[in-house]
């Protein structure tokens, strides 16, 4: 029987891939998620999913078999909120839910599923969980949030050893980086001469870090952020 694994926000971006490289890797692939695909990935099962609604998440593991091997917690938004008196919090609030309490929900959801000595949760954080930036006060909140949750948990589930990991992405080439550039006034080729490899992480990059923290090669890893930026975080 194949592992199974749950990827939130699995229908796009670094999400799909994610889902397309487990598929390759011998997973059953459920992507969950509030947006239905708009290109079907071979081998993957789309279930509908808010994972900021705790009945919505319990319903989604309700549906699924006895056994969860992994959970990739990917689901996120971003933006720049305001920070203005009168500003509306709406945006804040949302970030914090969609990006923080949604991971929250659906390790809650799937602790009881998961089988001590093999399973692994890994959770899609980003750089913005490791340092700050100005604009982005609820996202690097969040994405701090989720650094900090992957350890406490990590140490809460070890005597099970039940892995558990963050990846931290830097400029992610896809829909959610070009709305930024579009923010920062920068183009795609401004943003990867910024970054000491020269080059945009792409969405496979991601995927390729979370197959290995998935993978038997990382049975003792947990409790670890791992930056795939570039080099960025080594500059001065």
């Amino acid at each position: 029987m194949k592992p199974v694994a749950v990827v939130t926000g699995g229908t796009r971006g670094i999400g799909r891939a994610i889902a397309r490289r487990l598929v390759a890797g011998g997973y059953d692939v459920v992507a969950a998620s509030r947006h239905a695909p708009d290109i079907v990935e071979p081998g993957v099962r789309f279930i509908g999913c808010d994972v900021t609604d705790p009945a919505s998440v319990r319903a989604l593991f309700a549906v699924l078999g006895p056994r969860v091997d992994a959970l990739v917690n990917n689901a996120g938004i971003a933006g720049a909120n305001s920070l203005a008196a009168d500003g509306d919090d709406a945006l804040w609030h949302a970030i914090l839910n969609t990006n923080l309490n949604g991971a929250y929900y659906c390790a809650k959801a799937a602790l009881a599923k998961l089988p001590d000595g093999s399973g692994r949760i890994v959770n899609i954080a980003s750089v913005l969980g490791l340092r700050g930036v100005a604009d982005q006060t609820a996202y690097c909140a969040a994405k701090h949030g989720v650094v900090g949750f992957t350890r406490a948990l990590a140490l809460a589930l070890a005597p099970r050893r039940i892995t558990v990991n963050a990846v931290c992405p830097g400029w992610v080439a896809g829909e959610m980086a070009q709305g930024r550039f579009a923010e920062l006034g920068i183009t795609a080729a401004q943003a990867a001469a910024s970054v000491p490899t020269g080059r945009l992480t792409e969405p496979e990059d991601v995927a390729e870090a979370v197959a290995f923290l998935l993978g038997p090669g990382a049975a003792n890893i947990t409790g670890h952020a791992l930056p795939i930026e570039g080099g960025g975080l080594a500059l001065p």
